[in-house]
């Protein structure tokens, strides 16, 4: 399976709202602007590698269910 934009921008904002975080607040953890986080979840940018490991490790899933080649939320 291959890395999915739409299942990570979904899965992205469902972490993000499960917590009760706006894009402003998420945007603060990682020094980008509310835009930014935004536009991850609609698919117009994606985050560099180490952003995308350092959201996973923030929302305690793995990485490959944030990109959608596993439906396992887990980390090993």
């Amino acid at each position: 399976m291959m890395f999915s934009r739409e299942i990570f921008c979904q899965r992205l904002r469902q972490l993000r709202l499960s917590r009760n975080l706006t894009a402003k607040q998420l945007g603060a953890a990682f020094a980008v602007r509310k835009q930014t986080v935004s536009r991850w979840e609609l698919g117009d940018r994606l985050p560099t590698l180490d952003i995308a490991v350092a959201l996973a490790e923030y929302f305690n899933v793995s990485l490959d269910y944030l990109v959608g080649t596993s439906d396992n939320p887990k980390r090993k």
